[in-house]
């Protein structure tokens, strides 16, 4: 009699496990303040989520990209200097998405062997700004990275995370906040008080930059119009006026064919409590 049983009881079995997997299926996805760390040779990276902010009314998602480095390790800006590979982020797996801003936090200058690089040790969190096409359902962030890190050698490294944020508060405030706190923010020349590029002038080869600062630290970085540009970092100089700090760069490093003459050069102005970014034309 058990022999005849047996075969109700397995489809039993198996229609309640086909409901199971069903209902796991159809159920939405519950929103999360972080991501499992996805590891890589000596770093790792994550998706973390914090409350919505709003922009002329329309609700901006927050979020952020973590990467966590091995002790003596480091990654790059958006622009690595004479030496490494930035960062690049793709989202296009992600769902009810309508567009991403990646926002980069002020970097630190390294000095090695290979001559300088503009990056991250430790830790960075590069913050997003996320707009959802339907912004009554949860978006579901997928992002594939590829990175290099450092330390005597570069190696590639790459992570996809995936994370579902509603745009409610999370454990992940005060991380994200901070590092957004830390993204360079857009300044006219002489604009600021604790922080500002007071002058700019183009020197026939170089440019001169003028900064005033509160603190003592100062650090300047240079971009051109366009990442096939390799400017020379900015080095400090003598001459600035009083209560100044000059920095100067020979415009070198421009791709074939490019001309200096009205280009628009990025300046990012940086101590250890403010960073700023001026838009410079050349004359």
């Amino acid at each position: 009699m058990s022999g005849r049983s047996r075969p109700r009881v397995d489809r039993l079995g198996a229609q309640i496990v086909a409901m199971l997997l069903l209902g796991a299926f159809l159920r939405p996805a519950h929103a999360e303040d972080a991501s499992p760390w996805a590891r890589d040779m000596h770093s790792a990276v994550r998706l973390i989520a914090a409350s919505a902010s709003h922009d002329k009314g329309r609700p901006v998602l927050r979020a952020g990209i973590e990467i966590r480095l091995d002790p003596g390790w480091k990654t790059y800006w958006r622009y690595p200097g004479d030496s490494g590979v930035p960062p690049r982020f793709v989202f296009t797996r992600s769902e009810n998405i309508q567009s991403v801003t990646v926002k980069w936090p002020a970097p630190n200058r390294f000095t090695d062997d290979s001559g300088q690089s503009i990056g991250y040790h430790d830790r960075v969190i590069f913050p997003l700004a996320i707009v959802p096409k339907d912004a009554s359902r949860p978006v579901r962030l997928r992002a594939d990275l590829d990175y290099a890190v450092c330390e005597k050698l570069c190696i590639p490294a790459e992570g996809k995370v995936d994370l579902v944020t509603d745009g409610k508060p999370t454990s992940q405030e005060a991380a994200l906040t901070a590092a957004e706190a830390r993204v360079p923010q857009r300044r006219s020349l002489g604009e600021g008080s604790a922080l500002s590029l007071n002058a700019v002038t183009r020197e026939g080869g170089r440019i001169v930059v003028d900064v005033a600062a509160r603190a003592d630290k100062v650090d300047v970085f240079a971009e051109g119009p366009s990442p096939d540009w390799a400017l020379p970092l900015p080095e400090p100089v003598a001459g600035a006026p009083a209560g100044l700090k000059r920095f100067a760069f020979a415009l070198d490093g421009l791709p074939p064919g490019a001309s200096p003459d009205g280009a628009v050069l990025t300046l990012t102005a940086i101590t250890d409590d403010e960073a700023i970014e001026v838009a410079w034309p050349t004359k």
